[in-house]
């Protein structure tokens, strides 16, 4: 398989997930990624996770969840030898990227003007939480801290429970895909050369469109409606016998097609139900009647039949429940590694959800024990094994 982005070299300077999240896009479509860490620590992500073990090791689950295929290099930006190595790296890359907040890059002499008389043609990605200007500039920013900065934790969940979080990490994973998507276009521009500001509120923002247009434009404020779509009715999570299914009867011709299967025609005499709107109106009562018959069976077994009449239909599941899912067993979304080196047992990630000609996209390589490409990316730039050897003594690599 030929990949867009081989040839590609990309520093990856973040730490966490907005930006390793890019990096982990990038390093799938062919780039070249060199995971460029601080001297001694590394990425925070690498004592982060699940497993205590393996944070303890610095191969913490939060970090090779977005790593695999990436090289890793050490250094300390703040020694001159150290800045002198850096530079020298950039002159080898098309792209850097990083998550630092606005002016720490500058302040330790390698931000994007310093860089750019070095590689004049360097794509240059800063992420941030809030933009690289603006009153919140220096405003300190995780995820969470977006959520809320954004509205969406004011629409999530229901009027008893909002604001709520979305229970997984949304704005970095958001922050980070529009970071990848705009290197990809400025990797096409001719000729290359450009400063890419990424706001992950922005980013986040961007992606309510529909909520954020209701308000600037029908003058609608954005409320919390649970497992509700408030677009159509029925449309949303129902009570099967077993569990919850989510409905999606959004066309009238749904709605008949979903009425006949349940053997509920008598409904679409009732004038409460007649339109759109007058369901829409009376979604809650709509949706009591539709779980008397619902409640027969199981939401698996509603949803097989209901696909198959054209309803759009499918049992609320658990993360393990659809990672067991053949669908996603088939398909080759998840990547296996055998015996990764720091880690010592096999594991598995995922990789981008994009299948290119026919095939997923993969990397040979695991995620990479910190400083692991040291010997061979800072010798391809003349250092001799023993200079390696000082630098590392001297807390410079």
């Amino acid at each position: 398989m030929i990949k867009p982005l081989e040839g590609i070299r990309i520093l990856d300077l973040t730490n966490v997930l907005a930006g390793p999240f890019c990096c982990h896009q990038l390093v799938h479509m062919g780039a070249d990624v060199i995971k460029v860490e601080a001297a001694g620590r590394g990425d925070l992500a690498r004592q982060l996770g699940a497993d205590t073990e393996l944070n303890a090791k610095s191969m913490g689950v939060s970090f090779l969840a977005q790593n695999a295929g990436k090289k890793s290099v050490t250094v300390n930006l703040k020694h001159s030898e150290g800045k002198k190595l850096f530079e020298k790296l950039v002159a080898t890359a098309d792209v850097l990227v990083e998550n630092f907040r606005p002016g720490v890059m500058s302040r330790l002499g390698v931000g994007y003007e310093a860089l750019k008389a070095i590689k004049p043609d360097l794509i240059y990605c800063a992420i941030s939480g809030f933009g690289q200007d603006g009153p919140w500039v220096h405003r300190p920013a995780y995820d969470q801290i977006i959520q809320g900065a954004s509205g969406v934790m004011s629409i999530t969940g229901d009027s008893n429970s909002a604001p709520l979080r979305v229970g997984y990490p949304v704005a970095d994973s958001v922050g980070g895909m529009t970071a990848a998507f705009a290197i990809a276009a400025a990797l096409n521009a001719k000729p290359r050369g450009a400063f890419l500001d990424v706001s992950m509120l922005e980013s986040v923002l961007a992606t309510m469109g529909w909520v954020v247009s209701n308000h600037l434009i029908a003058g609608v404020e954005p409320t919390a409606n649970g497992n509700e779509n408030p677009t159509s009715a029925p449309s949303g999570t129902f009570a099967a016998k077993d569990s919850l299914i989510n409905i999606s009867a959004n066309k009238d011709e749904q709605w008949v097609l979903l009425t006949d299967h349940l053997g509920l025609q008598i409904l679409r005499d009732q004038p409460d139900y007649a339109t759109r709107e007058d369901r829409k109106k009376n979604r809650l009562a709509l949706k009591a009647a539709l779980e008397t018959v619902l409640l027969t069976r199981s939401a698996r077994e509603w949803a097989r039949d209901l696909n198959n009449i054209g309803v759009p239909a499918g049992a609320v599941l658990s993360v393990p429940e659809v990672l067991g899912m053949p669908q996603i067993a088939e398909r080759g979304f998840l990547h296996p590694f055998a015996n990764v080196p720091g880690v010592g047992r096999d594991i598995e990630v995922v990789t981008t959800g994009i299948k290119l000609d026919g095939e997923a996209l993969h990397v040979d390589t695991p995620p990479p024990e910190l400083g692991q490409d040291n010997a061979e990316i800072w010798t391809e730039l003349g250092l001799s094994s023993d200079e390696l050897a000082r630098l590392k003594k001297e807390g410079t690599l």
